[in-house]
């Protein structure tokens, strides 16, 4: 079966940057929704369209097309008082954004009483190469596109 619109897809994939180093790395497979439901970037997306298991390639993705750019009024400080104990740089936390918006952010420096936050993704501002292997392709059912992701092994649990 060729990849489409409402195809679950399974692949392995690696992110490098664009030197080689490796970023992150699939450990098990991971299965997404294929046609435009905003589980993976659009640029992998298209290559993948029309291709069949076995399927290998190397996509290179600019900022933009991964994770943004880096936005700056994004980085905020606030008073280490404000925070659990045992906060730590590398630590993440669910706030809002000066728009009011849900975000995470992560600890980036710990300095005397204040503590520095980022709420950019860790890849954000940075040119990306996203590897794939198409493991499985399969007609999604009409309840995950309906949910927009793929159920069950390597997909999404309810």
């Amino acid at each position: 079966m060729k990849i489409a619109k409402d195809s679950a897809v399974t692949l392995h994939y690696t992110v490098r940057t664009p030197l080689g180093k490796v970023l992150e790395e699939s450990q098990e497979p991971m299965a997404y929704l294929h046609g435009g439901y905003g589980n993976l970037f659009p640029k992998v997306e298209d290559a993948l369209l029309g291709q069949e298991v076995g399927f290998q390639a190397t996509i290179e993705l600019s900022a933009t097309d991964a994770f943004g750019e880096r936005d700056e009024t994004l980085l905020q400080t606030i008073p280490k008082t404000q925070f659990p104990p045992g906060v730590k740089v590398g630590g993440q936390l669910e706030g809002q954004d000066s728009q009011g918006h849900s975000r995470a952010f992560t600890v980036v420096k710990i300095k005397g009483d204040q503590v520095q936050l980022d709420g950019n993704h860790p890849f954000a501002g940075q040119a990306l190469q996203f590897k794939v292997k198409v493991l499985e392709v399969r007609q999604a059912t009409d309840e995950e596109v309906a949910h927009g992701h793929v159920h069950g092994a390597h997909g999404h649990h309810h």
